[in-house]
C-alpha cells in the first residue's frame, strides 16, 4: 500500500477536496426491479458508500472524561468513516504527555492516516514528525490553527480561537456587560487561552480570569460561586464548554447573583438552556463538521491526492452565534447529537 506523504509538495485549490468528494463516491443503483434489489443486497451493495479498499485512520483527541463536544466531534468522525470504508480508531487523553502515546500507539500499528487535536502542540512536536517520518498523513482539527502548518501537518479544520474571542467580547459590549469573568476549565490549553484573549482584546468592560479543575464539576460549580460572591460587580459568566456553561447556572443561583451566561460550544442540553433563557448565547464551532472533514480530508488524500485548504490555509468551521433567535433550528439538529 502506497503511503507516500509529501505534505506541500503540490497545491490544489482551496477547497477542492470538498467538490471532489461526491465525483469519487461510488453509489449502489437503485432499481423497481425486485430481482435487481436482491443482486445489490447479496453483493453488500450501500449507496453513497466507497468501495475503495479499507483504510485503518486514528482519531487522537484530548478529551477530558464527561465532556460531551468531543461525542459530537466523534459522531461526524464515524459518520465520514461509515461512508468512506475506513475503520475508526479512536483514542483521547487529557494529559498531553498521555496523548503523545496515543499517536505513537498509532504509527506502531501502521495505520494509514492520523487526526489529532493540537491543545499542547509541544508536547505533540516529536511524535508527529515521528508519524511524517513513517509515512504516515497526519491532519489536525479543534486545536492548534497556530502550530499545525509549523508541526508539519498536512491540514487543519476547526475555529480560529482568537476571532471567535474577539466576536464573543464584541457581543458582550452590545449586550451592555460591564464585568465578565472567563472561565478557563484547563490550564495551558492554548485554544482556551485563546478564547479569552480574544475576548479580552474586544470586550470594553472589566475581564477576570479564573481557572477551574475541568474534571472535577462539584469543584467548578463551587469556584465559580466563590467568585461570584466576592465580586458582586460581574455582570456575565463566560464559560468554554457546554458542560461548564450548565454548571455555571446553578453557581449563579447558589451565589444569590444577578450575572448572566454565555458560552462557547453546544450540546444539547445547553440549546434547550438558551431556549428557557438560562444561557443568552453560545458560539458554536461546528464540532460534528470537524470531524468529519478531518476523517474525510484523509480518504481524500488516499484516494485523489486533495489538500483542502491547498495546505496552505485551514478550514474554519467557526464561528457561529446561536441564541433565541435561531436556536430552534440548531435544537433540532442537537437533540440528535450532531449540534
Amino acid at each position: 500500500m502506497d503511503r507516500t506523504f509529501h505534505p506541500r509538495s503540490h497545491k490544489v485549490a482551496p477547497l477542492v477536496a470538498l467538490a471532489a468528494a461526491s465525483a469519487l463516491l461510488v453509489a449502489g443503483c437503485s432499481s423497481s426491479s425486485g430481482g435487481k434489489k436482491a443482486e445489490d443486497a447479496s453483493n453488500n451493495v450501500s449507496a453513497g458508500k466507497a468501495n475503495t479498499p479499507q483504510m485503518t485512520v486514528a482519531l487522537v483527541t484530548h478529551q477530558a472524561p464527561g465532556d460531551t463536544f468531543w461525542d459530537i466531534v466523534r459522531k461526524g468522525a464515524e459518520a465520514a468513516a461509515a461512508k468512506d470504508n475506513i475503520k475508526l480508531v479512536y483514542s483521547s487523553d487529557p494529559n498531553a504527555g498521555n496523548q503523545a502515546n496515543l499517536v505513537q500507539n498509532a504509527i506502531d500499528q501502521k495505520v494509514d492516516g492520523i487526526a489529532v487535536t493540537l491543545a499542547k502542540p509541544d508536547a505533540m512536536k516529536d511524535v508527529i514528525s515521528k508519524a511524517t517520518q513513517a509515512k504516515i498523513p497526519v491532519v489536525g482539527l479543534n486545536s492548534g490553527l497556530s502550530d499545525w502548518k509549523k508541526l508539519g501537518l498536512m491540514e487543519f479544520f476547526g475555529q480560529d480561537e482568537t476571532v471567535a474571542g474577539e466576536a464573543f467580547g464584541k457581543r458582550l459590549n452590545e449586550l451592555g456587560a460591564k464585568n465578565t469573568v472567563c472561565v478557563i476549565q484547563e490550564q495551558g490549553n492554548v485554544g482556551l487561552t485563546q478564547r479569552c484573549d480574544g475576548l479580552k482584546k474586544t470586550f470594553t468592560g472589566k475581564t477576570q480570569i479564573l481557572y477551574v479543575n475541568g474534571t472535577d464539576m462539584p469543584s467548578v460549580k463551587s469556584t465559580i460561586s466563590a467568585k461570584l460572591k466576592q465580586d458582586g460587580s460581574i455582570d456575565y459568566v463566560a464559560t468554554l464548554g457546554a458542560p461548564y456553561a450548565l454548571t455555571a447556572v446553578q453557581s449563579v443561583s447558589d451565589a444569590g447573583s444577578k450575572a448572566k451566561v454565555a458560552t462557547f460550544d453546544l450540546n444539547k442540553d445547553l440549546t434547550n438552556a438558551i431556549k428557557k433563557g438560562d444561557i443568552q448565547f453560545a458560539v458554536d464551532q461546528q464540532p460534528y463538521l470537524q470531524g468529519y472533514l478531518a476523517i474525510d480530508s484523509l480518504w481524500l488524500y488516499k484516494n485523489n491526492g486533495n489538500y483542502s485548504g491547498g495546505g496552505e490555509q485551514p478550514v474554519l468551521t467557526g464561528p457561529a452565534f446561536v441564541d433565541k433567535s435561531n436556536v430552534d433550528t440548531i435544537a433540532t439538529f442537537a437533540a440528535k447529537g450532531t449540534r
